[in-house]
């Protein structure tokens, strides 16, 4: 097993494989503390903390090609570590050939350490591995603290066994918390390490 140096906010730690609860302890302990600092929080009670974590991935082309779901359900199982749900037209749309209960998507909802599995793992290894990366947009925020990140190729993540991908797919991941504004948010994901462009 290797052991990796990580960076997250202005804390360095030591992550060996994957124990991914020290990445939680690390926030209740030192960036907690930080960002009540930050924001000026009498109780530490109103400091925001992550929620959940959706990945999301729509599949127009699963109309003409049925693998597509079955691939991108397996891709996301491996990414995720949890099992996707397959997600269906509500409605018929005839310019798009779209007929209700299609299937035309696939996501997964993250909560607790597989959720911080997931961040901390798309943070270290995944984010940096994305060609010409220079960070990410802050207009991405909702006006309610969450943010929503868009990759062009599923590949970034280590997980994923090139020779497998029979098609290069991207995806939606939105990051939900309990800040209540874009600020507060931006004060949390930037101590937890998410790379904002300055």
């Amino acid at each position: 097993m290797v052991s990796v140096c990580v960076f997250v906010g202005n804390a360095k730690r030591l992550s060996t494989g994957f124990n991914m609860t020290n990445f939680k302890q690390l926030y209740n302990e030192k960036i907690k503390s930080q960002i009540q600092k930050e924001l000026g929080f009498k109780n530490v009670m109103q400091v925001p903390r992550l929620d959940k974590v959706v990945l999301n991935v729509g599949l127009g082309e699963a109309l003409q090609n049925g693998k597509l779901i079955e691939s991108s359900v397996e891709q996301l199982k491996v990414i995720s570590g949890q099992m996707p749900v397959v997600t269906k037209a509500k409605k018929s749309i005839a310019n798009f050939k779209l007929r209700e209960g299609v299937p035309i998507g696939v996501m997964v909802t993250l909560r607790g350490n597989r959720m911080y599995q997931f961040f901390e793992r798309l943070v270290s290894f995944a984010l940096p591995r994305e060609r010409d990366f220079k960070g990410l947009p802050k207009k991405s925020f909702d006006g309610r603290g969450n943010y929503t990140i868009g990759l062009k190729e599923q590949l970034i993540f280590p997980e994923i066994d090139y020779d497998k991908v029979e098609k290069i797919q991207g995806m939606n991941i939105t990051i939900c918390t309990t800040a209540r504004t874009d600020e507060e948010g931006r004060c949390l994901l930037t101590q937890m390490g998410l790379p904002l462009r300055k």
